[in-house]
């Protein structure tokens, strides 16, 4: 080195780094409008985010013989847990926890489905029998009425007889979507019973090696908020399976009490579609209503409209806060739309698993966006859709020792 660089060094410092020279903006970029750049920019990443969930969703309903079964067991794994894990914490072996999960399940499922047939078998024939007599009974007030012709009334009542065939169709194809054949529907139920046995009985080694699948610095994050969803998900599960017991029993009995038939497979019905919040209690309690409006007539029908509608009201604002209390706390509106979207995709399964998995989703994703899942605290925004557990992040055993 020269002396003339050194001696200025000495006299000044350290010289600062040659600036680098300014890069050449390209002038039809600059020509853009800054908030159309943000746009199209914000446009192309969520485009690429739609055609993700398409795939998705396509693949979902392609493999649909295998998905349905594989949700159906997870969501019996989520309802049976509480009562499993708490049998393991009480020293049961788990080999005998598993038997008497499957076991009890198997009965009370058998059961239901014993007492619908044999009630069905018992007032079926006298139920058609009476509708037959009420809808003629229905023809001969219209005509007797005057108001309108007779072609036109028979045209109405032709076309309301069409509907209700047409719509019974719809009901019974929705119904075996998930199989289209018996040997399906065989095969799925064989394939959501082995499911549920190897979730309870080494759930925690198939998510273990699930999660080995992610790369390694994600794969704390993704345990976390995997398990929040599945905290989440086992508290829907005990959520809806109080709001069906309600629901089913509540209606039943009413519709026992009124003297309209069908009262268990009434409740049974009802029961079921529970698990389609809003939708499924709207459906089955308008079948409840119309059975006792084809037996017992409009009377008897209107105290059954006003058994469903008290059943539900007091589920839904009285039983359900108090008992359960801020287990799952979701927008009406993210329920019904949810539930639509899920219907349209996946007919009576869309519909059944829409609102599950969008808790779940929910709440991975506010695990993971907020980074409450380093800390455990919660997020401060009110969420749309507001699940447990109130705390997110961190189990039981972390906080413990912290």
């Amino acid at each position: 080195m020269s002396e003339e660089p050194r001696r200025r060094r000495r006299l000044f410092g350290r010289m600062p780094p040659p600036r680098p020279a300014p890069r050449q903006q390209d002038p039809i970029v600059e020509s853009v409008p800054p908030a159309l750049r943000i746009a199209a920019a914000y446009g192309w990443r969520l485009l690429i985010l739609a055609a993700v969930v398409a795939v998705m969703v396509w693949l979902i309903i392609e493999f649909k013989l295998v998905v349905v079964p594989v949700l159906v067991a997870i969501l019996l794994t989520a309802l049976l847990w509480p009562f499993f894990a708490w049998m393991l914490s009480h020293r049961v072996p788990r080999p005998l926890a598993i038997v008497i999960s499957l076991v009890g399940t198997i009965a009370i499922v058998t059961g239901l489905i014993w007492l619908v047939v044999w009630q069905v078998s018992e007032q079926a024939a006298l139920v058609r029998e009476r509708a037959g007599e009420r809808w003629a009974e229905l023809q001969d007030w219209l005509l007797g009425t005057g108001v309108l012709p007779e072609e036109q009334v028979s045209d109405m009542l032709a076309f309301a007889s069409d509907f209700l065939r047409d719509e019974s169709d719809f009901l019974v194809s929705g119904a075996l979507s998930v199989g289209s054949t018996v040997g399906h529907v065989g095969a799925g139920a064989l394939l959501a019973f082995f499911t549920l046995i190897c979730l309870l009985a080494s759930g925690e080694e198939i998510w273990g090696w699930t999660s080995r699948l992610f790369p390694a610095r994600a794969r704390v994050a993704v345990d976390r908020a995997a398990r929040n969803g599945w905290a989440t998900l086992i508290n829907y599960a005990r959520t809806q399976i109080f709001v069906a017991s309600i629901d089913g029993i509540g209606i039943g009995v009413g519709a026992a009490l009124l003297g309209v038939p069908l009262a268990i497979p009434i409740g049974v019905t009802v029961f079921l579609a529970a698990f389609v919040p809003f939708v499924g209690a709207i459906v089955s309690g308008a079948l409840a209503v119309l059975i006792a409006l084809a037996y017992n007539g409009p009377w008897i029908a209107l105290a059954m409209l006003a058994v469903v509608l008290v059943v539900q009201q007091v589920e839904s604002h009285v039983l359900q806060p108090v008992v359960m209390g801020a287990a799952v706390k979701v927008h009406p509106l993210a329920v019904v739309l949810v539930v639509m979207a899920g219907s349209m995709a996946g007919g009576i399964a869309g519909a059944l698993f829409a609102v599950p998995l969008a808790a779940f989703v929910n709440v991975v994703a506010v695990t993971l966006s907020t980074g409450s899942w380093r800390t455990g605290d919660l997020p401060e925004n009110d969420l749309l859709w507001r699940t447990e557990p109130r705390t997110i992040g961190r189990g039981e055993e972390e906080e413990e020792t912290t």
